[in-house]
């Protein structure tokens, strides 16, 4: 017999109480996505959108071209063809986004994030026998919080997290979270994170998902506009750790370890289209495939789509974020943990 999820409706009781959701079992299709290369189409190219994005985000702010050029990480005649465009279609006004220009970014607009944070945390033992990895603090600031903090601060105000281990330990965040809806996960013992993926995918669109124990350093790169789907990736020599390899701007395989690839780190994002096929797939991994709940979701998400859809590679620095790993790790950044 095949797995469904439970039935259960959404409930908002008073805040600090937790708030729950789960997934309507007929929202995504039971058999595999079916591949689609047709992408929809965009109405700002690649650079006319980082433009738009970046004047929206400080609108109090005055850059010239070359700031703009060195923010985008790309020529000053790039830019300056982008701002002709743009003002031509007058989505500019006096250098500045008009109101045209923030209606023609509302197809790219992230609706809401979803935080992974169902697992157990082993290779953080014993600090993780009382305490969920994401919920740890460094240097006094829970896990978790630098990733909330970021999303909420870019204008995202749905926000899910997925719990199973020490469930109940979530529901302090809503003292300083209160629009937090929690999701559970009751497989988080028995399967890998692709459960976790599982019971969210009925929010996977326009979306944003997170590892939840990622200690984030640059809240620039959660935005509230997305141009495509997208994970982010450090480039790199070579990696032990999981990583992508690339042709060009998009990505083709995940793997353990590699050369000449982008070194793995659990942000994404999935637009409409790609988050509904995303969903499917999910579905159907871990209901129809043998051993499917044991696989780890990003694999699943790049090396199984079969052509469902294509993720970019975001680029971004080993500056911007971390994830811990081990205890050692920890006490490098936390010398209070060093006892």
């Amino acid at each position: 017999m095949k797995s469904s999820a439970p039935k259960s409706s959404v409930s908002a009781p008073k805040a600090p109480a937790a708030r729950s959701v789960t997934p309507n079992p007929s929202a995504a299709q039971s058999s595999a996505p079916s591949p689609s290369a047709a992408q929809s189409p965009h109405n700002l190219s690649r650079t006319q959108f980082a433009v738009l994005q970046l004047l929206a985000r400080h609108p109090n702010d005055s850059f010239s071209q070359r700031q703009i050029a060195q923010a985008l990480k790309v020529s000053v005649g790039t830019v300056n063809r982008s701002f002709s465009e743009l003002y031509g279609r007058g989505f500019l006004e006096r250098g500045d986004i008009s109101s045209a220009g923030l209606e023609a970014l509302e197809p790219y607009r992230v609706k809401r994030a979803i935080f992974l944070a169902a697992g157990f945390g082993s290779r953080m033992v014993p600090l993780t026998l009382n305490t969920p990895k994401p919920l740890m603090r460094v240097k006094g600031t829970r896990i978790i919080d630098t990733l909330l903090d970021a999303v909420i601060a870019a204008g995202i105000e749905e926000i899910y997290i997925v719990r199973g281990y020490l469930a109940e330990q979530f529901d302090a965040l809503l003292l300083k979270y209160p629009q937090v809806r929690f999701i559970e996960n009751p497989l988080y013992n028995e399967s890998n994170n692709i459960s976790s993926l599982y019971f969210a995918r009925d929010y996977l669109r326009s979306t944003y998902v997170f590892e939840a124990d990622l200690l984030l350093y640059n809240p620039e790169l959660v935005t509230l506009y997305q141009y495509e789907s997208n994970y982010l990736g450090v480039p790199v020599a070579t990696t032990d750790d999981c990583c992508f390899f690339t042709t060009g701007h998009y990505i083709d395989r995940y793997a353990v370890g590699g050369t000449n690839c982008y070194h793995m780190f659990g942000i994404s994002y999935w637009t409409e289209a790609d988050g509904q096929r995303l969903a499917a797939l999910a579905k159907y991994v871990m209901e129809e495939v043998p051993g499917g709940k044991e696989r780890m979701w990003d694999q699943v998400s790049v090396n199984e789509a079969d052509g469902a859809y294509r993720v970019a590679i975001r680029p971004c620095t080993f500056d911007d974020i971390t994830e811990l790993d081990t205890y050692r790790e920890l006490c490098e950044l936390d010398p209070a943990y060093c006892i």
